[in-house]
């Protein structure tokens, strides 16, 4: 299932770990959310006895998110993930939701993701950067906390002479990773193109979002996937048509 943020979910579940959630960014997660469809549940789960725990009242009210106690029964163990994932699998069981949002940068939650795939649901990961693979991949769209809120502007387009000639190190990491994109970019175009080569963002960007769940072209410095391809004039040539009413399509084809 590919998600386009103008394919509504009716009813989305918004389940938070306490203990493993960045509370400066609790509003812009649940706006973030929001884009996607309608908030139905949103409850947060922690030991609210617990001093590192203390300044979350004030949000929790103002956000109506639901705070749900889990004491701490064993010192050094975490029985947050378990009461969530408890909690996740009673919403599953009621049939109402049509997607869950685990916010935590816990890998523990891989398990609980594949197991709501697997039961046709979509899974939204929130997490931040340190976040494993393992919980991301698991996931049909993993959030990148880091991209919520004020970001750089996009980049310009970077001639190839001058990305070949940076020699800095964090330069050519920067490189590798953007590179993986254009290797995605181009099996989308080999698969998904019509007769005369061109493919339409959409279906490239769902493919994208499916072989990567932590794709988001803010990590990359551009605010839309479609200013990243335009950054690269030489590997891409772009066109816009009219669609349906007064939308308008984009899509592009390599060269």
């Amino acid at each position: 299932m590919s998600l386009d943020k103008s394919e509504s979910l009716e009813n989305i579940a918004v389940l938070i770990d306490a203990d493993n959630a960045q509370l400066s960014k609790l509003s812009l997660i649940l706006g973030e959310l929001s884009t996607y469809g309608r908030i139905v549940v949103r409850r947060a789960y922690g030991n609210w006895n617990s001093r590192a725990l203390k300044n979350w009242e004030e949000q929790l009210k103002k956000l109506a998110i639901k705070p749900e106690q889990q004491f701490a029964y064993t010192t050094g163990k975490n029985a947050t993930d378990i009461s969530l994932a408890i909690s996740a699998m009673d919403l599953l069981h009621t049939e109402l939701y049509d997607a869950f949002a685990l916010v935590s940068s816990d890998s523990d939650y891989t398990p609980l993701a594949i197991r709501l795939r697997e039961a046709g649901v979509y899974v939204f990961g929130v997490g931040e950067e340190k976040t494993p693979a393992s919980f991301r991949n698991a996931c049909d769209n993993f959030i990148l906390t880091q991209n919520l809120g004020d970001t750089e502007k996009p980049k310009a387009a970077v001639p190839a002479e001058e990305v070949k000639a940076a020699a800095k190190p964090a330069k050519a990491e920067a490189k590798a990773d953007i590179n993986a994109i254009h290797n995605l970019l181009k099996t989308a175009n080999e698969r998904y193109s019509d007769a005369e080569g061109w493919v339409n963002i959409a279906s490239a960007g769902g493919y994208i979002k499916r072989v990567m769940p932590d794709f988001d072209s803010k990590t990359y410095g551009f605010s839309k996937l479609t200013d990243l391809i335009k950054a690269f004039p030489n590997q891409y040539e772009t066109k816009n048509y009219p669609g349906k009413g007064t939308v308008t399509i984009f899509a592009y084809r390599c060269l």
